[in-house]
C-alpha cells in the first residue's frame, strides 16, 4: 500500500476531521497494526448482493443456517449498523513456514493435513482486538468517530467488500486473489460513522484463462468461476457439516481432516505468495504431527488440551473424529484396525458409523478378514439405526469385493 501518509509521532496527532485525511490515516494506521492491506468501501447495495441470493437460493451454502438467515441484512451494512457511513476493509498474511517434521512410516500409522490457517491461533478475535486498535488510534483524530468490527463472525460479505475497494479479485476459486498475498490471508471489516472518500475495485481479475483450481478440486465443489457448491467441499464437510459426511464424498476426501488448501496450493499466485510475519499464526506444537491412529483415540479433553486457541476447534470434537476416520479409512491398512475397532464402541453414534465406514472400506481394499468379524460383532450389540446401517453398508461392500476364486466357479 505505497503512497500512504505517514502519522505523527505518537503523543502529536494533530485535530484531522477532512474525510480525506481521515480515510488516509486509517489505512496508514491499518498497516501501523499489522495489516497488509486496506481500503475503504462504501455501505450500501452492490451486485454481490445479488449473487448472494442466487447462491443461497440454488442451496449451495448446504447446512449453514447462519448464512442463509434474514438474507436481506447482507444488502447494505447499514442494516448490520445503522450508522455505517463506510467500511474500512483489511487483509493479513497468514501462510505459515513449510515444517519438516520427522513422520513414522505410514503404513505404520498415516497421517493426516489440515488447512494451512488452522496451524496457528484461532484469527477472529485476534484481528477483531487490531481493528479496535485502529478504532481507537482513529478517535485520536476525532473524538466523534465510532465503529463496529466485524471478522467472520456477522451478516456481511467480508469477501465481496474487499473485492470492491480494490485488495483483490475474486479467483475462480471464489476466494479472494491478490497480486502481493496471493490468498493465504484473512479478512476484517471496521465499520465507521463517518463517510469516507472510497477506493475503486480493480479494473480486471487476473486469472485470466487458468482453471487450475477447478480442474484439481477432488469433490468438484468449483460448479462454475467463482462458484462453489458447499456441500461438495471439503472445508464444509470437514468444519461446517456437524452430521454424517456424504458417503459417496467420503473416499474424496483423502487424508484431509480440518479444511482444504487444494485450490489454494494448485494456485499460480500462490507460488511466491509470502509467509506470515505474525508470531500468532506460526504453527502450534498440536498441529504438527498428525497421526491419524493417535487422533482417533483421543479422549474429548485431551482433544480440547491439543487443539486449544486454534481455529480446529470449530470442527467440535465428534466432527474431528469423524474427519479422522474418513481419513483412516482413505490411507490406513492392516495396522489400522486396532484403532479403528475402538473407534467402532465410541459414546458418540457420528464416531462409530464412520469407523464401520473406515473398517470396510480398508476391509474391502485388502479382503482383510478381522475387520469383517469386527463389524459383524459390533451389529448385534449396536442400537443406533444410522450406525447399524453403516454396518450393514461396509459389510455388503466387503463381501461384494471379495470375488470367489476362479475354482470356486467350476
Amino acid at each position: 500500500m505505497s503512497g500512504l501518509p505517514m502519522l505523527p509521532a505518537a503523543g502529536n496527532l494533530a485535530e484531522a476531521t477532512s474525510p480525506v485525511d481521515l480515510a488516509r490515516a486509517a489505512k496508514d494506521l491499518a498497516r501501523r497494526h499489522g495489516f497488509d492491506l486496506a481500503g475503504i468501501t462504501p455501505p450500501d447495495h452492490h451486485s454481490a448482493y445479488d449473487r448472494y441470493r442466487e447462491w443461497i437460493a440454488r442451496g449451495y451454502a448446504g447446512k449453514m443456517e447462519y448464512l442463509v438467515r434474514r438474507p436481506e441484512v447482507r444488502e447494505d451494512l447499514r442494516r448490520v449498523w445503522p450508522e455505517t457511513r463506510s467500511a474500512l476493509v483489511v487483509a493479513m498474511r497468514y501462510r505459515p513456514q513449510e515444517g519438516q517434521e520427522k513422520q513414522r512410516p505410514a503404513k505404520e500409522n498415516p497421517t493426516g493435513k489440515i488447512a494451512r490457517y488452522a496451524h496457528g491461533g484461532d484469527y477472529h478475535k485476534f484481528i477483531k482486538k487490531r481493528l479496535i486498535r485502529v478504532l481507537r488510534s482513529l478517535r485520536e483524530f476525532d473524538t466523534s468517530i465510532e465503529g463496529r468490527t466485524y471478522v467472520d463472525t456477522g451478516p456481511i460479505l467480508e469477501r465481496d467488500l474487499a473485492a470492491r475497494c480494490g485488495l483483490g479479485w475474486t479467483g475462480k476459486n471464489s476466494l479472494l486473489l491478490s497480486r502481493e498475498l496471493g490468498s493465504y490471508f484473512f479478512i476484517g471489516a471496521l465499520l465507521l460513522n463517518r463517510a469516507l472518500p472510497f477506493d475503486p475495485p480493480m479494473e480486471k481479475d487476473h486469472c485470466g484463462t487458468c482453471t487450475q483450481c477447478i480442474i484439481d478440486c477432488p469433490t468438484g465443489a468449483i460448479v462454475a468461476p467463482n462458484v462453489v457448491d458447499a456441500r461438495r467441499c471439503i472445508s464444509y464437510l470437514t468444519i461446517e457439516l456437524r452430521g454424517p459426511m456424504p458417503r459417496e464424498l467420503r473416499p474424496l476426501v483423502g487424508n484431509l481432516i480440518f479444511g482444504c488448501d487444494i485450490c489454494q496450493e494448485v494456485c499460480p499466485w500462490n507460488e511466491g505468495a509470502p509467509l506470515a510475519v505474525e508470531p500468532r499464526f506460526a504453527p502450534r506444537r498440536g498441529t504438527s504431527e498428525l497421526y491419524l491412529h493417535e487422533l482417533i483415540l483421543l479422549g474429548e479433553n485431551e482433544f480440547r488440551d491439543r487443539f486449544k486457541g486454534t481455529p480446529v476447534m470449530r470442527s467440535r470434537y465428534g466432527g474431528f473424529l469423524r474427519n479422522v476416520a474418513v481419513a483412516i479409512g482413505n490411507t490406513g491398512g492392516e495396522t489400522s484396525l486396532f484403532p479403528l475397532a475402538r473407534a467402532l464402541q465410541h459414546s458418540e453414534p457420528l464416531v462409530r458409523g464412520h469407523a464401520a465406514w473406515a473398517l470396510g472400506r480398508i476391509g474391502s481394499r485388502g479382503r482383510l478378514e478381522r475387520f469383517r468379524r469386527i463389524l459383524e460383532a459390533r451389529l448385534y450389540s449396536e442400537q443406533d439405526d444410522w450406525v447399524h446401517e453403516e454396518i450393514e453398508l461396509a459389510l455388503g461392500e466387503m463381501l461384494g469385493s471379495w470375488s470367489p476364486p476362479p475354482e470356486a466357479l467350476k
